[in-house]
């Protein structure tokens, strides 16, 4: 298993930082300045200015490796541009290089041939491909979570029925695009509980109001469902959320859809529950993070 961020550090990084050592020595810039400017050794120069270090030909002879080479050499040997700048550039051509079939993702492709063919038109490099949408919202949903974990006093929050943050693919239709916690999030012993990896598919209620307010013209992609209390709804008032009451029925999606159309910038929705059914509130966002940020703030 090789990722393509192994690429970018065994053979991308010694090979701009070869170039870059070499064009700033051209400049006349001394050893120990050319150290300082890339923040590595003089002893690293010395093994780049001796060829001491293994580079990729391919990544040499790139143009756009070359063009960036040369402009950040010459701004940095003039004071033009700080060594954070010349990070941010590089940054940015990595990202470049690693999109579609560019020269970093076909370089992990040749290191992992299975990639190449990894279903009849998947390609992991592909920044809008299923794959990656869905690894992105787990990933965040997955940093909501640890944020839910480590917050002090998050197990007040909890209703009986336990929480659930879920998060959704940018096209979602149905509960199969929205991932969430599976057996939901629980208070056990006072420490709030995430029972396994988050997954898609695994949330239908909350799930169902995120894709109802979502239906209706809502903004967002991450909800949380936490108890409701009068003064926590108050709490999330004052932190500027637009409230709006739900009927909790039999078709939750209309009732949910009937109040964002009242109240289109809703991003706390709840219920006062009923006969068997216990009062929620349910708090929407952009993304799993922000989501968890509003409960955190709520402690």
């Amino acid at each position: 298993m090789q990722f393509v961020e192994e690429i970018v550090v065994d053979e991308f990084l010694p090979t701009v930082r070869s170039m870059l050592a070499g064009e700033l020595r051209k400049q006349g810039l001394t050893q120990s300045d050319v150290a300082e400017v890339l923040g590595i050794s003089q002893s690293a120069v010395s093994k780049y200015a001796h060829g001491d270090v293994a580079t990729n030909d391919r990544i040499e002879r790139d143009d756009r490796v070359v063009s960036v080479v040369e402009e950040l050499a010459d701004g940095l040997a003039a004071g033009d541009v700080t060594p954070v700048q010349a990070l941010i550039e590089i940054e940015v051509l990595i990202r470049d290089l690693e999109a579609g079939s560019d020269l970093l993702a076909a370089l992990h492709e040749e290191a992992v041939p299975e990639l190449a063919d990894y279903g009849a038109s998947f390609r992991v490099h592909d920044p809008e491909s299923a794959l990656r949408t869905s690894e992105r919202v787990l990933s965040s949903l997955r940093g909501g979570l640890r944020l839910l974990e480590n917050t002090s006093g998050f197990t007040s929050l909890i209703p009986a029925v336990g929480s659930n943050l879920v998060a959704c693919t940018p096209d979602a239709t149905d509960v199969e695009d929205v991932a969430g916690v599976p057996g939901r999030i629980f208070d056990v012993k006072g420490k709030a509980t995430v029972p396994a990896d988050p997954e898609f598919g695994v949330s239908e209620h909350v799930a169902t109001v995120l894709l109802a307010a979502r239906r209706h013209g809502a903004d967002v992609s991450a909800a949380l469902n936490i108890a409701y209390d009068e003064s926590t709804l108050a709490a999330l008032e004052e932190q500027s959320h637009v409230t709006a009451e739900f009927d909790e029925s039999d078709d939750i999606a209309s009732s949910v859809g009937a109040a964002i159309d009242d109240n289109p910038e809703a991003t706390v929705l709840y219920q006062t529950g009923g006969m068997g059914i216990e009062p929620l509130i349910y708090v929407l966002g952009a993304d799993a993070e922000s989501v968890a940020d509003v409960a955190r703030a709520l402690i």
